[in-house]
């Protein structure tokens, strides 16, 4: 599913449709090293602007091949017992966020941050900060593990 997020505060969310998080995710390690806050109830993804962002949102049968075009990839768990995930900003009404239905369970998401122009609507020109894509893959996993970098990024990312 592509999506263009409004990424307010420079965070978009995952989560399933009984859950709030409440920002407990956001360690320094999450800040500096991670670049997503994973909470029991989903994970916040930090943007590189304060925007409408573009994400692509898939759901597969198991781990796919890294992203080539990715600068930066980290895996989190992301429990959906609901089988509804939530997909918004946080300064987003319920009316403006989006639904993805899957088997209820518990998935393992990779982030892939991958170099983009603008979304292909009206965004902020005057926001500072680079264009990203931000790919999100789930797969079923049957065990939780932990939020794990496959590729770090520039320590300078976000303008």
């Amino acid at each position: 599913m592509h999506l263009v997020v409004h990424a307010d505060q420079r965070q978009f969310s995952l989560r399933d449709s009984g859950s709030r998080l409440d920002g407990s995710g956001w360690t320094a390690s999450a800040v500096e090293s991670h670049r997503i806050g994973a909470e029991p109830g989903g994970l916040a993804i930090a943007t590189a602007r304060s925007d409408l962002v573009e994400s692509l949102v898939e759901l597969l049968p198991s781990p796919p091949e890294l992203s080539a075009a990715a600068e930066h990839v980290v895996e989190a768990d992301l429990p959906v017992p609901s089988g509804r995930l939530v997909i918004s900003g946080p300064a987003d009404y319920p009316s403006q966020e989006k639904f993805f239905s899957v088997l209820p369970g518990l998935y393992r998401a990779r982030v892939s941050y991958e170099p983009a122009g603008p979304p292909p609507v009206d965004w902020n020109d005057h926001e500072y900060g680079e264009h990203y894509r931000y790919v999100v893959e789930m797969w079923p996993v049957s065990a939780p593990s932990g939020v794990e970098v496959l590729r770090q990024g520039a320590a300078v990312w976000d303008g």
